[in-house]
């Protein structure tokens, strides 16, 4: 089944600094242009490091020993001296689902998208993630049917019902085999702009059945 990649829904034109820019001018770029933060390139456009709001704010408080030169200014600083680094990249032909996961787990807002030499190609934060959840339902309806039930599973037309409200997939019907039951689930949530699933499906062969099953999930 298709996915949507990170190409799908970066941003190419991307604000970003060097390791020479100074804090206040990467402080301009952040108002200027309303953003979170930017990717720090080297001379040859590699991703060497991130500055976010974050690592302004940790510069700019004053801390126990620093000068009074230095408090809420970030000083002399540098955006090479208060980036993260190395900075957390994901590559152009990675899912959507690879981003949101990296996003979640590393807890940030948003990240650079590099080449296969670490070279900027573009920016994907999570407004663009929440564009997946925007999915049209019969679209989605379409996905589970022909996808999932008739292309991966083999199921008959008509042995199960799919109905999609809001994003959240409702299954009712039957299967061949119980063991094909755990396997429909998964494939329906992993389907990009799927919310939830509720499934009443049931298997003709085998004790297990999974009628009430509900379960909340994300496309990544």
């Amino acid at each position: 089944m298709k996915h949507i990649k990170v190409a799908d829904l970066m941003t190419d034109e991307v604000v970003s600094v060097t390791p020479g820019t100074v804090f206040k001018d990467v402080v301009k770029l952040l108002a200027q242009y309303d953003i979170t933060g930017v990717p720090v390139l080297d001379e040859e456009d590699r991703v060497v490091g991130v500055v976010s709001q974050t690592d302004l704010l940790a510069r700019a408080a004053p801390g126990p020993d620093a000068s009074q030169g230095d408090a809420g200014a970030g000083g002399a600083s540098t955006a090479g001296e208060v980036m993260s680094s190395p900075a957390v990249t994901v590559r152009a032909e990675q899912t959507a689902a690879d981003a949101a996961r990296l996003m979640t787990r590393r807890g940030i807002e948003r990240l650079p998208v590099v080449d296969v030499e670490d070279r900027l190609v573009g920016i994907i934060t999570r407004r663009d993630l929440l564009r997946v959840f925007l999915r049209p339902d019969s679209e989605i309806r379409r996905r589970v049917r022909d996808e999932v039930l008739a292309d991966v599973l083999a199921v008959p037309a008509g042995d199960i019902d799919v109905h999609v409200i809001d994003g959240v997939v409702a299954l009712d019907g039957h299967i061949r085999q119980a063991e094909q039951l755990s396997l429909l689930i998964s494939l329906v949530e992993r389907i990009d702009g799927v919310v939830a699933v509720a499934s009443h499906v049931t298997a003709r062969s085998g004790a297990a059945a999974s009628a009430g099953h509900s379960r909340d999930t994300a496309p990544w």
